[in-house]
């Protein structure tokens, strides 16, 4: 996956918005909780007032305090309120801090006469007021020792008690109070959850721009990559591998990236955000997170040891499975005509229900972990309920804090399930990203020369094989051992020789489809090594032995090669290629639609839109490689006949197997289990050459041979 990391650079800025809003949306998600707490503890429970400080206070309130307080308590008391008639009401500019420590300094003050108004209080606050000041110190530090000793919650709420007391007793209506508390905390949950999806909805947006053209560059590069293959190349990875790997491979390293920002990453930020937020509301019950984490842990790892392997051969699979289609697909019409479709329908079925199974293999392990899952989560909630109800029943904890405690649980819970269920997508993007690379990497046995030369602008049409010779890589024998001609320009060259002798690989050679072992390859007086690809494939009009057409018309097959060909020129090489005859018979004439292939045309017809493409590019060099085997004998000699009046100027290299193909070749070299075996015009080899007079005698009379 770190080669993969590259494609991201470009994204860079999109990847720190995607941070920021990940931070915005976990901070939104953890104040939620805070607030459910706060609907119940404050706006619920103490009838919206959020602490122990009244906001106003009677002025005999006031005093009452004052004189239960110590001098620090009193000056603070005195500091934090404002006398307006007989209220005292509480300073505006008072920080948060401010106010909790006074809170603090004044609880113990407020219970204390909160206790004195019960019913059943043994002396009532005119009492102690006459009281010497020494036994009222005892009352007041007797009083605040049993405080000590009771829990936080409970002084806190009975403080809220207090302040409840002298609200009523001022005249205000609590139930008001309590519902402007809830609206207004509702109406804060309402804007962070509709922030949250905000922020939700914009890093998926920002993710799947991200992967697409993150994936749409991976395939770029694999494109360019596999078309500077040569044949050793695409036979150690296979055409179908290699369809997988830019199409099927490259979608899991998509949909990763897709899933991985909203997962991912967003996974650690909540989960350290819900731990900090536990440890903050209420640290008894974090072994209740600590074992349930551990078990996920567990899980994680026993689903990837059992299921990990299985990633890599499903990958393997689906190449074995297009190599398969392709093949049948391909040869649909030879499976036909030896009645083998049983066969087919068997191995297709074979290696259908291989990766079906492990598939199912796979997605069984993979649907296995989220009722565990489930079953962690809800036993977490369980535990809490259970623990918290008892410290709930001892005044330690709130219901409130509770029920926060619960949803930061399920948070964080929730922060390990969507590791797990990327969990399910890493390993098997990770096998992709491998066999994505291992194409990247592949470094190209042709390659492109670093400082081309250009052959010199006199000199056109020349091709030299000075001593060539060429084995397959890793291949025991020579396919072509020591091989020397020159054609020069405007002459006609043809190769001749029993199959398997090498014509074919000779004449491929040339484009560099091959590099040789031995000697060099020279178009006009440059090493073909030593010219950029580009220079030399410009000089060269080429017609392969297996003919292709690509889906699109006649006409944009046939200006291939030069796109900005006129009309009248496509028409000449059509004329020339003996292709015009059967264009103008159809409806559309050179618009006529091509299938991806050129399966809607006869064999003979692609031949010849083939040799169409390479005259219309109008190059230097014509290479024929047995181009000419589906035509009748007929078109041949016409073709041939219009080729030796058009194409003057250019140097023919032609691969025949009919001797009638090439008689009036200026050269002809015959080739035998790689080597020369003649080389001479018709005549000359009739004469001095035993292997070309044997082919010409078993093709031709000899009346035609003594043409």
């Amino acid at each position: 996956m770190s080669k993969i990391a590259k494609y991201l650079k470009k994204s860079t800025g999109f990847i720190f918005l995607i941070f920021l809003l990940l931070f915005l949306q976990a901070y939104c998600d953890l104040s939620l909780p805070d607030y459910t707490s706060k609907i119940v503890n404050v706006g619920i429970q103490q009838k919206g007032i959020e602490d122990g400080v009244p906001e106003e206070m009677r002025e005999e309130t006031f005093e009452n305090l004052n004189m239960l307080l110590d001098e620090d308590g009193q000056k603070r008391l005195d500091g934090s309120y404002t006398a307006d008639g007989d209220i005292r009401s509480l300073n505006e500019d008072l920080t948060r801090e401010e106010r909790q420590e006074l809170g603090e300094a004044i609880r113990n003050a407020e219970l204390f006469l909160y206790a004195l108004d019960q019913q059943d209080a043994e002396v009532s606050i005119g009492e102690i007021k006459m009281m010497p000041e020494e036994m009222k110190r005892q009352m007041i530090e007797g009083f605040t020792g049993k405080l000590d000793a009771m829990p936080e919650s409970i002084t806190e709420q009975s403080a809220v008690l207090f302040v409840q007391q002298e609200y009523g007793a001022l005249g205000e209506d609590l139930g008001d109070r309590q519902i402007r508390y809830l609206v207004r905390t509702g109406g804060s949950m309402v804007l962070l959850a509709l922030l949250a999806m905000l922020t939700a909805v914009g890093v998926t947006f920002l993710s799947a721009r991200i992967a697409a053209v993150t994936a749409h560059d991976i395939r770029n590069d694999i494109y360019r990559k596999v078309i500077s293959f040569n044949s050793e190349e695409f036979n150690h990875f296979s055409t179908a591998s290699l369809i997988t790997r830019s199409t099927n491979d490259v979608q899991q390293v998509q949909s990763l990236l897709a899933m991985g920002f909203r997962m991912v990453l967003y996974a650690p930020i909540l989960g350290i955000g819900g731990v900090m937020k536990v440890i903050q509301t209420d640290v008894s019950m974090s072994w209740i997170l600590a074992l349930a984490v551990s078990a996920i842990f567990v899980l994680i790892f026993v689903l990837f040891k059992v299921a990990m392997p299985k990633f890599t051969i499903l990958q393997t699979l689906i190449d074995k499975l297009n190599l398969v289609s392709r093949e049948e697909l391909t040869g649909v019409m030879v499976t036909r005509a030896f009645s083998r479709e049983q066969h087919e329908e068997e191995r297709f079925e074979d290696v259908n229900h291989t990766l079906t199974r492990t598939n199912l293999f796979v997605n069984r392990c993979m649907t296995f972990m989220m009722p565990v899952m489930m079953l962690i989560m809800n036993s977490v909630s369980v535990l809490i309920v259970y623990q918290g109800s008892h410290a709930v029943d001892n005044g330690t904890m709130q219901v409130g804090d509770m029920m926060a405690f619960i949803q930061y649980a399920m948070q964080i819970i929730m922060s390990f399930l969507m590791i797990s269920m990327m969990s399910i997508m890493i390993p098997r993007a990770n096998v992709a990203a491998k066999r994505i690379g291992e194409v990247l990497e592949t470094k190209p046995r042709i390659r492109e020369c670093e400082s081309p030369e250009t052959p010199d602008a006199d000199v056109k049409g020349v091709v030299e094989f000075d001593h060539v010779s060429f084995a397959y890589p890793d291949a025991d024998e020579k396919v072509l051992e020591d091989i020397s001609f020159t054609a020069e320009k405007g002459q006609t060259v043809a190769f001749v020789g029993s199959t398997g002798s090498g014509k074919s690989t000779l004449v491929n050679l040339i484009p560099r489809f091959f590099d040789v072992t031995e000697g060099a390859v020279r178009v006009d007086g440059v090493d073909v090594r030593e010219m950029s690809k580009k220079d030399l494939c410009d000089r060269l009009g080429y017609v392969p032995q297996k003919n292709i057409l690509f889906s699109g018309t006649i006409d944009s097959n046939i200006r291939y090669g030069r796109t900005d060909a006129s009309q009248e020129e496509i028409k000449e090489a059509a004329a020339i290629a003996q292709a015009a005859e059967f264009i103008d018979a159809k409806e559309e004439g050179y618009d006529s639609p091509i299938a991806q292939g050129g399966t809607n045309v006869s064999g003979g017809q692609k031949q010849r839109l083939s040799i169409a493409r390479a005259i219309a590019k109008k190059p230097e060099i014509l290479i024929f490689d047995d181009s000419f085997s589906a035509l009748d004998f007929k078109t041949d000699a016409a073709l041939r006949k219009a080729l030796r009046e058009s194409t003057k100027d250019m140097t023919t290299l032609i691969v025949a197997q009919r001797i009638s193909t090439i008689l009036h070749a200026d050269q002809i070299i015959v080739l035998d289990e790689g080597q020369v075996a003649g080389k001479g015009t018709h005549k000359e080899l009739m004469k001095n050459c035993e292997v070309y007079r044997q082919i010409a005698m078993s093709q031709l009379s000899e009346e035609e041979l003594a043409v």
